[in-house]
Order: C-alpha cells, then structure tokens, then sequence
C-alpha cells in the first residue's frame, strides 16, 4: 500500500459541511488522504464564529482565519467583535479578504476600504492575511503595497493570495508584494495554461495548496462537491506541472503552511 502523502489544506469552508451533516465523514476522509491539517475560513460573523469552534475542538488538525470578506462591502459588520476574535488562541490568520470586481464592480471602493481596514487588523494583531482578488489587480497590489510597508512582523509572514487565477506576470507581481501564492483545483482545468505557467515560476519556499472547498473540484472530480482529501490531487498537478516528485511538492507546501500560519515544524 502507497504512503499517504503529508499535506496540508489552507483554505476550507468547513460551514458548508455544517449545514449538510457532512463534517465528521469530510475530516475522516481528510485523515486517511494524510491531510495533516488545514485552515477553517472565515469571512463573516456566523464563518468566523464556526471557524473557531472548529479550531478550539481540533487544536492539533484546524487552526481558523477570521475576518470580513468583499461581499460584506458598505455594511454594518461588528468590528469589536471581530477584533476580540482576531486575539483568541487557534486563530492563524485574517480572512479572507479582498476585492472583487467580476460580480460588484459596483462596490469596488467600499470593498477597498473593507480590505484596508482588514489590512489594519493583520498589522495590529501581526497576524497573515489571506487575499482574494479578482478582476481586481492593480487595487489589490496598491493596498497590499501599503500594507507591506507599515508591516512590523515577519516579513515572510505577510499573507497569501489564495486560490490564484493569475498567469505569471501577476504571480511575479504578488510575490514582488510580500505574499506567498497558493494554488487550487484550477490548476487541473484543461484551460489554465496561463495558471500552470504561474505555478511553475513561483519560488518553493513561497508555494501553498487549497481546496477551496467546497468549491472549485479538482479533476477528475469536477462537477461535484469539493472537500480536503481532494487537495491531494492539486498536489499532484501542482508537482506535475513543476515537473517535482509530489511527495517534494507535499512536504514543501506542508512545511511552507507551518510557517505561514505558525504551526510547529
């Protein structure tokens, strides 16, 4: 029998396995593809909220990220309660957060000025920032420029733009930025060429792997509902399109997301 691979996931959105019945079955299926651990995504109060609980019950498996994301834009969210979140124990990160033009362009400043003061709270808590952008590049970088400058933590921990749908001059331009890349199912996706030429520039040290789950199926599972035992098949076309062993390509990234998200080594 083949070794499992040792991995980890970085972006999961274990509510929606919540509201299904489904969680205890996805985190034994995660166990048994060797994911080690993975990041509980926030994005809003009942996500954060989840996020934690979820971190709080499986401290060595889950660590939470917790935040305000762009769909939030122009509303009233409780930031009090947001920023007594950011400082309790298993929370590994702010988000996610960020822009995207492609469905609310309409929203493009409230959403800047949400990702900012998202921004501020990473800074004030030292904590990474997990980026979602679309459509939206050069206001992205903009603030992440500017937050990379008021930054007084770890250089090398400053955040990630997760599930990257750039091509390369993008990928060079985030890392140019302080963040680390990290790629998802679309990476199998017979149109992604310009996502796989991303992924075969960014640096090892710099490299992540999600699901974004339950999202964004990896092939040859596309078409159904995605969850983290199924990071190991973006593993495997990530170390195929770098032309790596995977079992490099897993324990780098595994390595790289203890770092990022201050797990021990």
């Amino acid at each position: 029998m083949d070794t499992p691979l040792q991995l980890v996931d970085t972006h999961v959105h274990f509510d929606a396995y919540r509201e299904t019945g489904e969680l205890a079955a996805v985190l034994e299926r995660a166990a048994a593809a060797g994911v080690q651990r993975m990041i509980a995504m926030g994005g809003a109060e009942d996500g954060n909220a989840f996020a934690l609980e979820l971190a709080a019950a499986h401290p060595e498996r889950i660590r939470a990220a917790v935040g305000f994301d762009r769909h939030l834009a122009g509303q009233a969210p409780d930031f009090a309660r947001l920023a007594e979140q950011a400082a309790r124990p298993g929370v590994a990160a702010i988000g996610e957060c960020g822009l995207d033009y492609h469905y609310s362009p309409e929203t493009a400043a409230a959403q800047r000025a949400l990702f900012a003061r998202m921004l501020a709270l990473a800074r004030d808590r030292r904590l990474p920032v997990v980026v979602h952008s679309r459509e939206a590049e050069d206001d992205t970088l903009a603030l992440l420029k500017e937050h990379a400058a008021a930054w007084a933590g770890d250089p090398a921990r400053l955040g990630v733009l997760h599930c990257f749908t750039g091509g390369a001059d993008f990928a060079r331009r985030v890392l140019a930025s302080g963040l680390w890349v990290s790629f998802s199912g679309i990476l199998t996706f017979r149109n992604a060429d310009a996502i796989r030429a991303a992924a075969r520039i960014v640096p090892a040290d710099r490299l992540l792997v999600e699901t974004d789950a339950p999202y964004l199926a990896p092939e040859p599972h596309r078409g159904h509902k995605n969850e983290p035992a199924l990071v190991a098949d973006v593993a495997r076309a990530l170390a195929a399109t770098r032309g790596e062993p995977v079992e490099r390509v897993a324990e780098q990234t595994a390595r790289n997301a203890a770092h990022l998200f201050g797990w021990p080594t």
